[in-house]
């Protein structure tokens, strides 16, 4: 039986990328976006491979937490990828931060995960992998921060360190992995035209390390090629 991996904001870049990688290993693939009749690329997947699911999915709407999680009730997930997620507005200056959009992101980037894997926890439990993954970033990393600027989107990423890094604690008594990953720059809608990666070399190495997880990485934070980086 194939395994299956659910990946949030799976319509465009890495998430996209993600599911492509997971098809070409025979993988089933649940997508989740907030609008499935837009998803060109992913129904072109789903026509070509019979293995995708194109699920509807505003990760900040609780109702729909709830109808996806009663979709899916006794379904095994392998890996639960929570690739979804905001960067605020570009204009993040000391000065101009705007609390309303400061919270959107938090709830997207942070409260998200927590709550799904809340909902989905059962079929993760009843999985072979039992693997939990939040989409973390380097510019999170509070050692790491030499030049400040983003606090938005650091300060987001940072909680969703500290979210994985609790729920490795809270969720290792069932034998489930949780881990975040720093992608690299990327050269999506959200990391730019000047960033160096392409998604799908991104995906790719995403790919490699989910496939090589142990339960002793649980709460780590890993770059897409294999490093281990600190908070």
């Amino acid at each position: 039986m194939a395994e299956t991996i659910l990946i949030t904001g799976a319509n465009r870049g890495i998430g996209f990328e993600l599911a492509c990688a997971f098809l070409t290993r025979g993988w089933q693939v649940l997508t989740c976006c907030r609008d499935p009749e837009q998803a060109a690329d992913l129904q072109r997947l789903d026509a070509e491979s019979g293995k995708v699911e194109i699920l509807r999915l505003d990760v900040a709407e609780p109702d729909q937490i709830a109808t996806l999680t009663a979709a899916l009730a006794g379904r095994p997930i392998d890996i639960l990828f929570h690739n979804a997620g905001l960067f605020g507005p570009r204009d993040q200056a000391f000065g101009n931060t705007d609390p309303e959009q400061w919270l959107e992101v938090f709830r997207v980037n942070v409260i998200a995960p927590q709550k799904l894997t809340e909902s989905l926890v059962e079929n993760v439990a009843g999985s072979g992998r039992k693997t939990v993954a939040i989409m973390g970033s380097q510019l999170g990393c509070i050692g790491d921060n030499s030049s400040g600027a983003w606090p938005i989107y650091r300060t987001s990423k940072a909680a969703a360190h500290m979210l994985m890094r609790t729920l490795a604690f809270d969720l290792k008594a069932r034998g489930i992995t949780v881990v975040a990953f720093h992608p690299g720059w990327v050269r999506t809608r959200m990391g730019g035209a000047e960033a160096p990666l392409e998604p799908a070399e991104a995906a790719a190495g995403l790919t490699r390390q989910l496939l090589s997880l142990n339960p002793a990485d649980s709460g780590s934070l890993i770059h897409m090629d294999g490093r281990r980086l600190g908070w």
